[in-house]
């Protein structure tokens, strides 16, 4: 087997602000759309704007990252990670999100975060807003169906761009836009719960968020030409029930509802089948003379996506909306997770072509990993086997797909330590390489130790993936 991997590629590891920082109010933050958020609820469909007494929201603590971030980057760079990506808190800059002046305590952090960082030999990979909307903007404006948010976002962007343009190359404007139409209220900032037609939101929402990062691409350029934006997409796999052309074609359709949004910020232009799509949803988007113009002009220079499993489409039965991606029948030929994700390595190649073959820029694996219970034993370690199988085979898929062809710059492990859950809000379901003491109802000590799979990853950075190849199966 043939080692693709380079001597520049990224090996990395990523989380969010908002499931990792905690210190919610600290330092003049304000409040943003997750720190809203309970524990346990469904987190995608009931949003209670107003914070209630008696109630735990793990946000606001999370895993204190915020004051603990020098030593998880010391853990990061033993593990010897090449590639961090994380958040900046948009309500950690702009309190209420419609500021005339940026919160200078907010900046500081981010100064510490990213020069510590850099000391570590560590590249940042930046997301601009990671489901962190500042919750003002919704109660105010209503979210991002309302086209001022253009200009707050251009704001932040522009502050955020000079501040730290010697810091940070690799940005990415909103975490899986895609998600707009699949849980608006994390991705929009949106609640369409009562609306009659909620497609008309959605959608005017995705397109203020267009031009939104096609004019921060452009102000970006402006800052520092040399500085790379991309678009980040959910992008999980779609496979048809049977050859029946109806699931065929079904799969087929539903997978470009996803697509859609990569063919207007890559494309730079709404796709010929756009059209028929917004008639029968009887959307009719507004927009301004230029619009068309600025997305046509400030395109993403790559393309980064979560990927964590496959699933099949029957057009007998109803696809379902999860974090991890669209939810439809059981494939019996894979084996399931604890939380009922199907883990399908051969996917990530197939995904990873597909995109590759569609775009033909460079892609970012900006999420991938295994939600799962892990147990410290009596000696005070984890060995989490099933994670490191996980890990161990989407990284040879990833091999076969740079030996097809494919440009990949990163891949960034989700999350490289335990943070909570963005779906169901727990500790519980841990991804981390790095564990922390802390469970589903806030209490723990937040002691940080590795796992077994923060030694095997560490084995496959300093081998440059070599150590891969001496993997007798491929999946």
């Amino acid at each position: 087997m043939k080692n693709g991997f380079t001597k520049d590629f990224l090996w990395g590891g990523a989380i969010a602000a908002n499931q990792s920082e905690g210190a919610y109010l600290e330092d003049g933050k304000g409040l943003g759309i997750c720190d809203i958020l309970e524990v346990g609820k469904k987190r995608l469909l009931e949003v209670d704007m107003n914070l209630k007494d008696n109630c735990y929201y793990p946000s606001h603590e999370a895993i204190d990252f915020y004051h603990q971030y020098p030593n998880d980057i010391k853990l990061f760079k033993e593990m010897g990670l090449k590639s961090f990506r994380t958040s900046i808190n948009w309500a950690r800059i702009f309190p209420n999100g419609d500021e005339a002046t940026p919160n200078e305590e907010g900046l500081r952090f981010y100064d510490k975060l990213f020069n510590e960082l850099k000391e570590a030999g560590i590249e940042p990979i930046v997301t601009i807003s990671h489901y962190e909307t500042p919750l003002y903007l919704v109660k105010r404006y209503g979210g991002w169906d309302n086209r001022k948010l253009i200009d707050f976002f251009l704001k932040y962007c522009e502050v955020i761009f000079k501040r730290y343009q010697h810091q940070v190359k690799y940005w990415m404007s909103f975490n899986e836009i895609n998600n707009v139409v699949k849980i608006p209220w994390l991705a929009a900032a949106i609640d369409v719960s009562e609306d009659e037609k909620p497609a008309q939101r959605m959608y005017q929402a995705a397109h203020n968020m267009f031009v939104a990062h096609a004019l921060a691409t452009k102000k970006l350029k402006e800052i520092n030409s040399e500085s790379q934006m991309g678009v980040m997409l959910s992008l999980s796999g779609i496979y048809p029930d049977t050859c029946h052309p109806k699931d065929v074609f079904g799969s087929f359709e539903f997978r470009r509802k996803s697509l859609f949004f990569g063919d207007v910020m890559i494309r730079g232009e709404y796709p010929s089948y756009s059209k028929r799509m917004f008639e029968e949803l009887g959307i009719d988007i507004k927009m301004k003379a230029d619009d068309l113009d600025i997305i046509s002009s400030y395109t993403s220079d790559y393309l980064a996506f979560s990927y964590y499993l496959t699933t099949v489409y029957s057009h007998t039965e109803t696809m379902k909306t999860g974090t991890g991606g669209p939810v439809g029948k059981t494939n019996p030929h894979l084996a399931t997770s604890e939380w009922g994700w199907q883990i399908d390595p051969l996917g990530l190649r197939y995904v990873c072509n597909e995109l590759y073959d569609r775009y033909q820029i460079p892609l970012m694996i900006a999420e991938n990993g295994l939600g799962g219970r892990d147990y410290v034993n009596k000696t005070g370690e984890i060995n989490d086997l099933d994670r490191i199988d996980y890990l161990r085979s989407h990284l040879l898929a990833i091999n076969e797909a740079l030996n097809d062809g494919c440009e990949i710059l990163a891949y960034t492990w989700w999350g490289i330590i335990d943070i909570v859950s963005a779906g169901t809000g727990e500790m519980e379901k841990r991804y981390g390489l790095i564990y922390v003491d802390k469970n589903n109802t806030g209490k723990g000590t937040l002691k940080r130790i590795p796992k077994e799979s923060f030694y095997y990853y560490q084995a496959v950075i300093q081998s440059g993936g070599q150590s891969l190849m001496e993997s007798k199966d491929i999946y």
